[in-house]
């Protein structure tokens, strides 16, 4: 072999009579050994480890062992595409609070299975709460699959078995005759915007986003084409649904036309543009300010509710939605997901809430024998 010629990398003298080593990586990047050597031989024999090393499939990237994880994980959110603002609020909040403060100064490379054990162990015993913890573990673990993939560590070090799954609690299912109480507590702008949370099974960002094109009042369809998302800067920010299948139409109840044809000629401006649902102020609904206003706390108590959230309205209606039988492919179109996962939820919940969902129907069975109407409305 000619001096200074290799199989694999090269090795040069330097003006110094040091020797330096360089080599094609994997990744297609020519670098240098991390250190000059007093020999050729020490030379060839560094090139010759690193060649068993991209062999056995056990090289990683330098940078692997410089990068730190905080930094690392902050710039995967900023580059990701396609992430929700809402989402890259979250990811960014669930790195400082749970994952910087004890992994943020570590290198990628030094990250074993052991310390993601640790790191998690840590949370439990800090009482942060299961979901939490599991949105932290995915997190961690998305990020590390990218370091993965750009060979920056050699395998994810997160393991865990079943730790990015979230046990949610079971939420609660109000009976139609609760939700009627719970629509005609609010104030009256707000009351329509109950009943469609239910009975549409739209999230509360696309009703928020809602507008008059968006509702044809002859046919009695909604289109769904944008969501208001409320940033962690206090910014309201209407932009596209969901995902892909969150942009739908959906047939509203015959029985709650003319409750919204009532709403949208008392409290929608005119205008293709204007919004269904507004504050008192006439401009696109906060959600924390929906909820002082409704003091949704007290509203729900006092129908025996106690602790009901708003997307329990929306969970309330896809359960009925279920009960009218009809088949996943139809549920997932109503409810706007793009998998069957939930739909199928919905599917074998049906039986446990039939009774609730039975006695509810029963009431307006009740009512519309005797001659009542039910309009939920109250006394302001």
């Amino acid at each position: 072999m000619a001096k200074g010629k290799r199989r694999f990398g090269r090795v040069r003298k330097l003006p110094s009579g040091r020797f330096q080593a360089r080599y094609l990586g994997p990744d297609g990047i020519d670098r240098p050994a991390p250190r000059t050597f007093p020999t050729r031989t020490d030379a060839d024999r560094w090139l010759t480890l690193k060649e068993t090393e991209i062999l056995k499939g056990e090289w990683v990237s330098p940078e692997g062992i410089s990068t730190r994880l905080g930094p690392y994980v902050q710039e995967w959110i900023s580059h990701r595409p396609g992430l929700r603002p809402r989402t890259v609020d979250l990811y960014r909040y669930l790195s400082v609070k749970y994952i910087a403060p004890t992994l943020k100064d570590h290198a990628l490379i030094d990250i074993t299975p052991g310390t993601v054990r640790a790191w998690r162990a840590h949370l439990t015993e800090s009482g942060v709460s299961a979901t939490m913890i599991a949105k932290a573990y995915r997190l961690l673990r998305a990020a590390l699959n990218t370091a993965t993939d750009d060979e920056l560590i050699r395998r994810n070090p997160c393991r865990i078995k079943g730790a990015g799954v979230e046990k949610p609690e079971e939420r609660p299912v109000a009976t139609i005759e609760q939700v009627f109480e719970i629509a005609g507590s609010m104030p009256p702008r707000f009351r329509v915007l109950v009943l469609l949370a239910v009975f549409t099974s739209l999230r509360y960002g696309e009703l928020a986003a809602l507008r008059r094109q968006d509702i044809d009042l002859s046919t009695g369809m909604l289109t769904v084409r944008a969501t208001l998302v409320e940033r962690s800067t206090g910014e309201l920010v209407f932009g596209p649904p969901k995902t892909g299948a969150s942009k739908r139409n959906v047939t509203i109840p015959a029985a709650l036309l003319p409750d919204l044809r009532e709403h949208m000629a008392g409290f929608v401006e005119g205008g293709s543009e204007a919004l269904i649902f507004t504050g008192v102020t006439g401009v696109a609904m906060r959600r924390s300010n929906f909820q002082k206003m409704t003091k949704r706390t007290k509203v729900v108590a006092e129908v025996g509710l106690e602790g009901f959230h708003f997307h329990d309205l929306r969970h309330t209606g896809n359960n009925y939605a279920s009960a009218t039988g009809a088949n996943l492919r139809e549920l997932m179109a109503r409810m706007g997901h793009e998998t069957t996962r939930a739909a199928v939820i919905y599917q074998h919940a049906t039986a446990q809430h039939d009774r609730l969902i039975a006695e509810g129907l029963s009431g307006l069975i009740d009512r519309a024998r005797s001659g009542h109407e039910i309009t939920g409305n109250r006394q302001a």
